[in-house]
């Protein structure tokens, strides 16, 4: 199993627009065969993405998925930081 989370910091100005955008990509991404779990999670103008996947296959075909690619393109603009993405381990 992998882990992932992503962490996103939308524009005040763009908080709707940024939550639509997710809620789009949460919904065609929980399709994929691979996806175990791909919850959206919000305070205030931070939104994060725990994801688990069966595995790195799995997670690869999600990374080239063309409503990935599309959420990237929009939200560049929308948001004040660069997304953070971090692969993790469970320890406990």
């Amino acid at each position: 199993m992998i882990s992932t989370t992503a962490i996103f910091k939308s524009k005040p100005e763009h908080i709707e627009q940024i939550q639509n955008l997710l809620n789009h990509l949460v919904t065609e991404t929980r399709k994929e065969a691979a996806c175990v779990r791909y919850d959206l999670h919000t305070s205030e103008n931070i939104f994060i993405i725990w994801e688990e996947w069966k595995d790195q296959p799995g997670l690869d075909i999600h990374n080239n998925q063309p409503y990935l690619l599309d959420f990237i393109a929009k939200s560049e603009s929308l948001v004040s930081a660069p997304t953070q993405v971090y692969k993790t381990i469970q320890i406990l």
